[in-house]
């Protein structure tokens, strides 16, 4: 594998950023994830300015310009002959003295990594996944903005642990109110009385890329949509549900806790209108259109 670090590819065994790094030290930093369909990668300029407002909100310089970090995006693409690829892109505050005082570092550490997408089972889209309830709170929005999309992650990772500990595919969490806030890597969506309910980001959640595509396609299909404050009841009397995020798309749940869903008409309709958005979206950018920040 080669991956993109600081201003070029190099080999893997190349890409060491040092113990001092506060991304380690101090999980100072940002990311995102993307994926590549056919060599394009998918809604590039949304995740892109997600990373900017990421690190707007942290007072972190990005130390290159958005369109030449697509352009590095697509340079680590090439350089592993990869077409259809996982996309890992962060930026940490840099090397520095121990001290939580930003200052002490000089420049942002830069890393893309892409690894060759592997598709989920077919079997996830047709049966639907398992998902829990954690018993853990996801931190609250007035300590830490989820607007951010943070390195500090632990909060996720441990909720994590509760759905291995469960035999669960994915964890929910509540808010510290008692709301259902979002899973450790998804946005959670489900069907009551006749809409397509989901947490609105007053829950404290991140405001997913797919998940808002998701509520615009569900609005060009007439299906109804609800952003709210919901209850774990809500979730448990709902006739369907799915997740959503960049790779898995929208993946239906077959059961909460002890709660037995089945896969629905709405999670398949909106499955099959996102991978036509994709479909479109992909066509377009091969097709040679004008780049997304011109």
């Amino acid at each position: 594998m080669k991956v993109y670090f600081g201003n070029g590819i190099v080999p893997e065994h190349e890409a060491v950023v040092s113990v001092f790094d506060h991304g380690l030290l101090y999980g100072d930093g940002i990311y995102e994830t993307m994926r590549a369909y056919d060599g394009a990668v998918f809604m590039v300029k949304e995740h892109l300015l997600r990373l900017e407002r990421s690190a707007s909100l942290i007072r972190l310089s990005l130390p290159k310009t958005l369109a030449q970090i697509e352009a590095a995006i697509n340079e680590t693409l090439d350089a592993n002959s990869l077409k259809n690829a996982y996309i890992r892109l962060t930026v940490t505050r840099g090397k520095g003295p121990i001290g939580l005082d930003p200052d002490l570092c000089a420049e942002p550490s830069f890393i893309i990594i892409a690894n060759p997408f592997r598709n989920y089972p077919e079997s996830y889209y047709s049966d639907g996944v398992r998902l829990m309830i954690s018993s853990l709170r996801r931190n609250h929005r007035l300590a830490l903005d989820p607007r951010i999309k943070s390195l500090n992650f632990l909060n996720n990772v441990l909720a994590k642990i509760d759905s291995k500990e469960s035999d669960a595919y994915e964890t929910l969490m509540l808010n510290t109110d008692g709301f259902i806030a979002e899973g450790t890597i998804s946005n959670i969506f489900f069907i009551k009385d006749d809409a397509l309910c989901t947490p609105s980001v007053e829950c404290g959640i991140l405001d997913g890329i797919t998940r808002k595509l998701v509520i615009e396609l569900a609005e060009q299909n007439s299906i109804k949509v609800r952003e709210g404050k919901f209850l774990p009841e809500d979730l448990f009397s709902a006739s369907e549900a799915f997740i959503t995020n960049t790779t898995m798309e929208v993946m239906p749940v077959s059961s909460i806790g002890e709660v037995k869903l089945k896969p629905g008409r709405v999670a398949k309709t909106l499955l099959k209108a996102y991978r036509h958005e994709v479909k479109n979206y992909i066509q377009n950018r091969l097709e040679g259109a004008a780049s997304l920040w011109q």
